[in-house]
Order: C-alpha cells, then sequence, then structure tokens
C-alpha cells in the first residue's frame, strides 16, 4: 500500500492554489477583475486626455473677433454711437410731441367757440341802421354786442388763435375755402371778392378755412374758360 503523502507527491499540486491563509483562489475570478482593472485604467486615461485637449483648444482660442481687438472696438464704437443717436431722436420726438400738445389742447375748444363770435357778428350785421340812430339806451346795448365780441376775439389771440378775414386778397387753397365765382372786369381773376365767414388760425395750423367767393374774368363768348380760377384744389 502506498503512502497516501507519496501519491499527492506522483500526481503533483491540486488546481485550486490557496493563500497565505489557507483560503482556495479561483484563477478565472482573479483573470476577469484583472481585466476589469485594467479598463479601468484606461478609460480614467482616455478622460484625462480628452480633458488636456480641451484646455489646450481653449487656450489656443483667441478671445476677440475675426478682425481682432481693434475691430471689435470700433463695432462696440459704432453701435455706442447709434444707440446714443436714436435716444436724442427719441428725446426731441417726445418734445415736439409735448410741444404740439400743449399748443393744441384747446383746438376743439376754440372751434365751438368760434360759433359763438360768428353769431355775435351775425347779430351786429342784422342790425337796422335805424337802430344805431335810436335812443341812448339802443346805443348802449349795440355798443356792449361790440365790445363782447372784440374781447372775445382778444381772449383766443391770446391763445394763438388769429382771424382770417382774406377780402381783397389773392385766393389761398390751404387757408380759404371758394364758395362760388364772382364774374367781374374791374379785378383779376382768383381775388377774393366776398367773404361769407371769416378763417381761424391756431398757431401755424388751420383752424377754419375761410369762406369766400373769388373773382372770375368775364370771357367773351370767342374766348376758352382758361382764365378761370381753380377753386376745387
Amino acid at each position: 500500500m502506498v503512502d497516501t503523502k507519496d501519491e499527492q507527491q506522483q500526481n503533483g499540486p491540486t488546481e485550486n492554489v490557496s493563500d497565505e491563509n489557507g483560503t482556495e483562489k479561483d484563477p478565472l475570478a482573479e483573470a476577469v477583475t484583472e481585466a476589469m482593472s485594467e479598463a479601468e485604467e484606461d478609460k480614467t486615461t482616455e478622460t484625462s486626455d480628452s480633458a488636456t485637449e480641451n484646455e489646450d483648444d481653449a487656450a489656443t482660442e483667441s478671445p476677440w473677433a475675426e478682425g481682432g481687438p481693434e475691430a471689435e472696438i470700433a463695432d462696440l464704437k459704432d453701435k455706442l454711437l447709434r444707440t446714443l443717436a436714436d435716444n436724442e431722436n427719441t428725446i426731441r420726438r417726445a418734445k415736439r410731441e409735448r410741444e404740439d400738445t400743449a399748443k393744441y389742447a384747446a383746438a376743439n375748444f376754440a372751434r365751438d367757440m368760434l360759433t359763438v363770435a360768428d353769431n355775435l357778428q351775425r347779430a351786429l350785421d342784422a342790425t337796422p341802421d335805424g337802430l344805431r340812430d335810436g335812443d341812448e339806451q339802443s346805443k348802449s346795448f349795440l355798443e356792449g354786442i361790440e365790445l363782447t365780441g372784440r374781447e372775445l376775439l382778444s381772449v383766443l389771440e391770446r391763445h394763438g388763435i388769429k382771424r382770417i378775414s382774406p377780402m381783397g386778397e389773392k385766393f389761398n387753397h390751404d387757408q380759404h375755402e371758394a364758395l362760388f365765382e364772382v364774374p367781374t372786369s374791374n379785378s383779376a381773376p382768383g381775388i377774393v371778392m366776398q367773404v361769407i365767414e371769416d378763417g381761424f388760425m391756431i398757431h401755424n395750423r388751420l383752424l377754419r378755412a375761410a369762406k369766400v367767393g373769388v373773382s372770375k374774368a368775364i370771357s367773351s363768348p370767342n374766348e376758352g374758360e382758361g382764365q378761370n380760377v381753380d377753386t376745387t384744389a
């Protein structure tokens, strides 16, 4: 019978290997663990290399635009000047609108008050001559109406509202409204021969056009109508 110790020496070492504590190790598990460790090391190395490349690219990239710092400074200066110009235009526009509002705020009220002035003038124009030559009471009454009308016009003028009474003037399309034509040989064509209703201006704007009659040249049967004044504009 062969000794057990001698039999083990003949057969060689067993497949399982024991560590210092006598615990057996699996060679396959150790191989897998080593492979995973190597893969993690390779991954860490690649990440470090990529970060280094990005840092190098960032270090070499210029912070300025394509034209360099001078071009970027010029561009910023141009944008600043444009912004300042726009701001200045906005301020001027707001100032002009504020002034126009102050000037023409009373335009609608003034236009309504013109009817009062017209009625006072119509009342004076319709007064019989006998009433003017009557007793003192009648004269005082008419004088009061005249004073009221003049005072109303004076108040309107203090607020920039002026009367347009174009009798004998050249017809003006911007301020006059022609209601009819007056054939005459005593005046040149296009002259205001009659004022039906006075016009008014508020500062430099037309508040109400003057209603007028305009002269028209008397034409012979053989003449055309080239002498007529254009009152349709």
